[in-house]
């Protein structure tokens, strides 16, 4: 019964990643890492041998640590990743204000120059 529980979320969450990335609610590059994700837990569920002979195969006693550390891994590495968009993008948003307040600047400068072009006409 979990088995079924199990491959039915797995399913419920690829069809929500597909969704999300159909609609453009998430980009590509972040559905891949997702859809991996969906991937893997799908195959897990379907295939629960696998966690226990990889586990053995890395040393791991009991399997599910391996599971756990997996699930570390990746929350930190999306995190990173995350941490490493946003600074870009702040960077990006600073570098746009800046050229506004340039144009700006050079646009109040024009409208004066017109204003006393036309004061003197």
């Amino acid at each position: 019964m979990i088995v079924i529980v199990g491959i039915v979320f797995a399913v419920f969450i690829l069809a929500i990643i597909v969704w999300m990335l159909l609609s453009h609610r998430l980009r590509e590059k972040y559905a891949i890492l997702w859809l991996v994700i969906g991937i893997t837990m799908l195959v897990l569920t379907i295939f629960p041998d696998l966690l226990f002979w990889l586990s053995e195969v890395l040393g791991v006693q009991v399997p599910a640590n391996l599971l756990f550390v997996a699930a570390l891994a990746l929350l930190i590495g999306v995190t990173l990743h995350q941490s490493w968009e946003l600074s870009t993008g702040e960077d990006e948003t600073r570098r746009v204000a800046e050229e506004v307040a340039i144009l700006r600047t050079e646009i109040e400068a024009l409208r004066a120059e017109l204003d006393g072009k036309n004061r003197t006409h």
